[in-house]
């Protein structure tokens, strides 16, 4: 993938007017129309999406261009969709095998030690939070969850990590880039697949990422310019791949 699709730089002027969507020629999927041009990936592939809401979502991106400039950075649909037609295909197996090694260290299993009173507050409400998604991995995989309070995490049974990994096999290329970078943001493979299931939604998300630092802007503030920049990055990040994921596994 480009740098310029991770990065605000700008790669070259606008040089289409009108942006369309039409069905493939082979009837199979959605293309995105630049004027009469049909939008390609980085490779030169033609950009086809698994139906129009999404191919709809991805021309709304491009249409938002502005004329001085096409800017990659404000089209996280785009990315996901040109990794999963290009890099999932390629990666499947290598994708899977860092998703499910990350697992035994995921962050929905870390919970503070509660040796302190800072930390006991931090543990009560990992508790209040995390405790019914725990439950929801064990009721829906058949297997408890270790919970570990190092850094190092801890091996979770066999038998989960195969559900997991069961699970991840049978995604979609569009399905498991979702995956992969919901995943990325939140150091955490439950997450993801809560939202896969419709467990809970971009709100619930973010909350459990920010758990702590947020419990720690409470009792110290918050840095502008720091502590705020952080929250609208991963509400982004969380928020694009969401929307990815519904519109990628929906017929609409």
């Amino acid at each position: 993938m480009p740098m310029s699709f991770m990065t605000g730089s700008v790669v070259g002027k606008r040089f289409y007017k009108e942006v369309t969507t039409r069905l493939a020629d082979d009837g199979n999927g959605w293309t995105v129309m630049l004027d009469y041009r049909t939008l390609k990936t980085p490779s030169k592939r033609p950009l086809k999406l698994p139906n129009h809401a999404l191919a709809k979502a991805i021309a709304a991106e491009w249409e938002y261009q502005q004329a001085d400039g096409i800017r990659p950075f404000t089209m996280p649909l785009m990315k996901l969709a040109c990794t999963a037609l290009e890099r999932v295909p390629l990666t499947r197996i290598t994708i899977m095998e860092n998703l499910l090694n990350k697992f035994h260290q995921d962050l929905v299993f870390c919970q503070s030690p509660g040796d302190t009173d800072i930390n006991k507050g931090v543990q009560e409400k990992q508790v209040e939070k995390i405790g019914p998604i725990l439950e929801w991995v064990q009721s829906k995989f058949g297997f408890k969850p270790k919970v570990f309070y190092t850094f190092f995490g801890c091996k979770q049974e066999d038998g989960l990590v195969k559900a997991v990994e069961n699970v991840l096999k049978n995604t979609t290329d569009c399905e498991l880039a979702a995956i992969d970078a919901l995943a990325a943001a939140s150091h955490s493979l439950v997450i993801p697949l809560a939202i896969f299931y419709e467990r809970f939604g971009i709100k619930e998300a973010v909350e459990l990422i920010r758990l702590e630092e947020d419990l720690q802007v409470n009792r110290w503030g918050l840095v502008e310019g720091g502590h705020d920049v952080d929250i609208a990055d991963i509400r982004v990040q969380i928020s694009s791949a969401f929307v990815f994921l519904r519109m990628s596994y929906r017929v609409l």
